[in-house]
This record gives C-alpha cells, structure tokens and sequence, in this order.
C-alpha cells in the first residue's frame, strides 16, 4: 500500500486551492480532480485529509470563521459577566453582533474580500446543503445571541425573537456578501457602498428598531 504524503504544507495547498476555486465557481461546479489539481497533490490526499468533498468545504468555512480562540461570543461573555445577571441593551447586543462580523471580514488568515464572497456563496448559491458548511461553532453562538435578545426582551415570543434574529443575520450575511442584486447602491450611487464599517453604522438603527418594535402579527386581508 503506498504511503499517504500528509505533509502539513500539502494539506495548506489544498485548502488555498479550495477556497479559490469554491470562491470564483461555487461548490457546485468545483470538483475535486480540480482542487488537487490547482494543489499539485493527488486525489488520495482530499481523501486523506477531509475525507469527502464536503468535508473539505466544511475546513475551508471552519478556517474563515476561526477557531474557538477567535469566538463569535467571546465579547458577549464578557458582556454578560458585566451585566451580572442582567438582560443587556438591545443596542449593546446589535453592536456586538455586528463588530464580530465585521471582524470576520478582517481576519489576517484570509481576506476580507475572499470571506465576503465565500459567504455570497454559501447563502446564494444555488442548491440544497450549503448551510451545513457553517461550523456548529457559528451555530451556537447565533443561539446565543437569540438567548441574549430573549432576555431583554421577555414581552417576546421565542418565535417572535427568533423570526427577527432570522432577519438580523440574514441581513447581516446579505450585506457582508456584497451581493447587492437588484444593483441599488449603483443606481443611486450611495455612500458607503463597498464599505463594511459604514454599511454596519448605516445597518444598525435599522436593526434595533426592528428588535425593538412591538410584538405584530399578519394583517388582515381586505376584499380576498
């Protein structure tokens, strides 16, 4: 039986190879002859390594989003221990979402620019499975925030927290992901456009309204 290279650097090439291509072509249309081949490896070493292809997509998005070192909710721990036992200001916990994502796109292990677009990806494109390359790491702490919202906002249902947390983060990953598809921030020129920081300011008393807006329920339809 030959024997399996598992030279650290080996396993480097093939998740720089990865996440290039998964990036510019989507997973999809990304096989893995085309990985190994842009890594200069054989076949037997995605094997090796990640096991299956997805397997390698879930270590591209695992090494995007960081290590536990680098946790979504480490600021939050730290918000919460100040709070000592008491629910924190819906502002606070927007701000702390949004300063973690924007932290992501700065990340010195990648780019921001490949990150953004890797997100793009991953919530645009098109067929089923693409969720499952998050982490359960990022999971948990999206968890944790609605926690967090549900402390402070205990007039709310869960569904109701959760419906807006399901707002939040999706217009948080629309708005890193740079996918701006019905092209507004050309046609009216807008500051900010392409800007993280400024496009989370412009973001945030959006969503804090949003958090903050009385509980509501489905209008009634008129003349159906």
């Amino acid at each position: 039986m030959p024997r399996i290279e598992s030279a650290p650097d080996a396993k480097t090439r093939i998740l720089d190879a990865a996440e290039r291509l998964f990036m510019e072509n989507g997973y999809a249309a990304t096989s893995i002859r085309m990985i190994t081949g842009a890594a200069g490896v054989p076949v037997a070493l995605v094997n090796y390594h990640f096991g299956t292809k997805q397997g390698l997509m879930e270590a591209v998005y695992q090494r995007a989003l960081g290590s536990r070192g680098g946790s979504r909710v480490s600021y939050l721990d730290k918000l919460e221990l100040d709070a000592a036992g008491k629910p924190i200001a819906v502002d606070v916990l927007v701000d702390a979402f949004l300063s973690s994502a924007l932290r992501l796109t700065r990340k010195d292990s990648i780019s921001g620019e490949v990150f953004k677009q890797l997100i793009g990806r991953a919530f645009y494109e098109p067929g089923p499975g693409t969720e499952a390359f998050f982490p359960a790491e990022y999971r948990e702490a999206v968890d944790r925030y609605r926690q967090a919202f549900m402390r402070t906002l205990p007039h709310l249902s869960q569904d109701d927290v959760v419906w807006r947390m399901y707002f939040f983060v999706g217009i948080v990953a629309y708005a890193m992901a740079g996918k701006d598809v019905m092209r507004m921030t050309e046609t009216y020129s807008l500051a900010d456009a392409g800007n993280p920081e400024g496009i989370m300011a412009r973001l945030r008393p959006f969503v804090v309204a949003g958090f903050l807006a009385p509980e509501g329920s489905l209008p009634t339809a008129v003349g159906i």
